[in-house]
């Protein structure tokens, strides 16, 4: 009997480090698949703005009422909905920029304390983050750009080139601005970004032009295994956000 209680105490103890594993893996920035082709179906739109603004968190903005809106609480892997953590994301172009808005419902924040939220903070999505994934070259599929915000506005952006050994460059500046807001009596956070377009490589976006982009928030306290992490585009095969080929479309209408 003994024997057996030890047998199964171990099995269990290694199934839970198994799962706790597969949590962490998503939180991690790592190499994902660099399949040549695209894989999602999952598309939404780019609304045009004559006129630009600063980003001030302020979603109530006349703009924004007019973008596309798209929800999204399933897991990466789209298997498990997580409703009190609910998201969601909007696009907007002028001549000079791209804008997002997040707006995500939540329980309780979990920001990294007393920093200075100027500056660029590495593995800030080991935090509360919402996440763009950009590329606006999509045959060049291993060739994209990311940008964090967390709740207290903290930030950092990224240049990804899979093909490079590290293939994150924190180095790399856009100069993209930000900003969020936090609504107590409602629960969300709420999130303004602006991209130049000249940071992403673009001289002009036009009408009917489509980029690639997934959308990705990480919520929750303690270890990843007891965080909660969200996908736009799902990622069936799990492992890690950094997977390109699983990138929606973001298609801009004018």
């Amino acid at each position: 009997m003994t024997s057996l209680r030890i047998r199964f105490f171990a099995l269990s103890v290694a199934a839970t480090l198994a799962l706790g594993f597969a949590a962490r893996i998503f939180a991690q920035s790592g190499p994902g698949q660099n399949d040549n082709s695209y894989l999602s179906s999952s598309e939404t739109v780019a609304t045009y703005s004559p006129s630009d603004f600063t980003p001030d968190g302020d979603l109530s903005k006349a703009i924004w009422k007019r973008a596309k809106w798209v929800e999204f609480d399933h897991d990466p892997t789209g298997k498990t909905e997580n409703p009190s953590v609910k998201t969601r994301v909007a696009a907007v172009w002028s001549d000079r920029y791209i804008y997002f808005a997040f707006s995500g419902r939540y329980e309780s924040l979990n920001v990294y304390e007393g920093e200075d939220i100027s500056k660029e903070r590495w593995e800030l999505w080991n935090r509360d983050v919402v996440e763009v994934f950009l590329n606006p070259r999509p045959e060049r599929i291993t060739h994209y750009y990311e940008f964090e915000v967390a709740p207290n506005n903290q930030w950092i952006d990224l240049e990804i080139e899979k093909t490079k050994t590290p293939f994150n460059d924190a180095s790399w500046n856009s100069g993209f601005e930000h900003a969020t807001k936090i609504d107590e009596k409602n629960h969300l956070w709420l999130t303004e970004m602006r991209i130049p377009l000249s940071a992403v490589g673009v001289q002009k976006i036009h009408d009917g032009d489509q980029w690639r982009v997934n959308f990705f928030r990480a919520a929750g306290h303690g270890g990843d295994e007891k965080r909660t992490f969200l996908a736009w585009s799902s990622i069936p095969q799990g492992g890690t956000f950094h997977v390109p080929n699983r990138f929606g479309i973001l298609r801009f209408v004018k």
